[in-house]
């Protein structure tokens, strides 16, 4: 357990669930590759949001018939 290696990194993770608010430029998850990039959202492996609204999540299913959730944000009025 040189350099602590062997632990997992605690900071990888979903950072906000549905309906919440968010600001702009805020990051709604990061370092996990289940979560992809939906409307006003920007990102790979970090997914933040491009404008300030509200979360919520999609499923659709993609041509291997897999199922991908999209992370999307609302724009505030």
């Amino acid at each position: 357990m040189i350099g602590g290696f062997s632990t997992p990194k605690k900071d990888e993770a979903i950072k906000v669930s549905g309906g919440q608010a968010v600001k702009a430029c805020q990051v709604l998850c990061r370092g996990v590759n289940r979560y992809k990039a939906g409307e006003n959202v920007r990102g790979r492996s970090t997914l933040y949001s491009a404008c300030a609204g509200k979360v919520y999540f999609t499923k659709k299913k993609t041509s291997a018939r897999k199922a991908t959730t999209f992370i999307n944000v609302e724009p505030c009025a």
